[in-house]
């Protein structure tokens, strides 16, 4: 004759389990994609092997913004994978609370940037010069730089003589290189032929008229630029950025629906285990 406790009590949703599952996976494999993509970008340019090669980029490096952005979503998509399945409610608490910790910087960071947007403007067009000035110091950067200025048809912050600010390319007597008073090949006009000229853009600024200068290369500047890009397409960038906030308030709202049936499930064994009078097969 064997004995035993038989609960009948309410279970985890299923459909909430396995969709923050589904989430999290999904979320964590973006993840190690971005961290693979940055590792391996790295190594193409001999960092892993040289680190402190890191201190010596004058620019901003863009592996740096798939090896942070991976790292996170690394470490949140792997909470919260593993708090859904194993119903672990300190893996979902940190899932959720560092996701809204980010969702509050984003949004302060909003609200920071329409308060101080000529601080902004004036820090992000310091970013922008120095950059510039390390055009060939990074294959990435030099790459990030020309897909910019071809895109948007541009060249240079302001215009082309935003160049003389780079050794290779200004206009001086102590510069010897043969790219000299010229721009970077991304400047020039589109062919549309599909074979790229490097060296359509060299003695380009010798000419000193705009007029001359305009049947060559682009003379726009990529600010001028960006900013008519940004007002034609408001609608598109504002729709991406409010389907990120809904993304990170839904996974919030799965995680917290999550925990809240874990801890009333654990509440209820606790008050039906304290109970003498449980009901008892036999």
């Amino acid at each position: 004759m064997m004995s035993g406790k038989h609960y009948k009590g309410q279970e985890v949703s299923c459909c909430i389990k396995y969709s923050i599952f589904g989430f999290n996976i999904i979320f964590w494999l973006v993840g190690v994609a971005f961290l693979a993509i940055g590792l391996w970008a790295w190594s193409e340019k001999g960092v892993l092997s040289n680190i402190h090669s890191i201190t010596n980029m004058g620019g901003f490096d863009p592996v740096w913004l798939f090896l942070v952005v991976g790292f996170v979503m690394f470490i949140l998509g792997f909470a919260g994978c593993i708090g859904a399945l194993r119903e672990n409610t300190l893996l979902l608490k940190f899932f959720s609370v560092f996701l809204g910790i980010i969702f509050f910087l984003e949004l302060t960071a909003g609200v920071l940037a329409f308060v101080f947007k000529d601080w902004i403007k004036e820090q992000l067009d310091s970013f922008i010069t120095k950059n510039i000035q390390a055009y060939r110091d990074d294959i990435d950067l030099q790459n990030l730089i020309d897909f910019t200025q071809n895109y948007w048809a541009c060249c240079g912050v302001f215009g082309p003589d935003d160049w003389d600010q780079n050794i290779y390319f200004n206009c001086t007597k102590e510069n010897h290189s043969r790219e000299k008073c010229g721009v970077p090949f991304s400047c020039c006009l589109d062919n549309s032929t599909g074979i790229i000229n490097t060296q359509c853009g060299y003695d380009v600024r010798n000419e000193t008229m705009e007029a001359v200068r305009k049947q060559y290369i682009n003379v726009k500047g990529c600010k001028q630029q960006f900013e008519k890009w940004l007002q034609n397409n408001l609608t598109v960038v504002a729709g991406i950025f409010v389907g990120i906030a809904l993304l990170q308030i839904f996974g919030i709202c799965l995680a917290q629906n999550l925990m809240s049936d874990i801890e009333a499930i654990r509440s209820s064994w606790f008050f039906r285990s304290s109970r003498p009078d449980c009901d008892t097969v036999l």
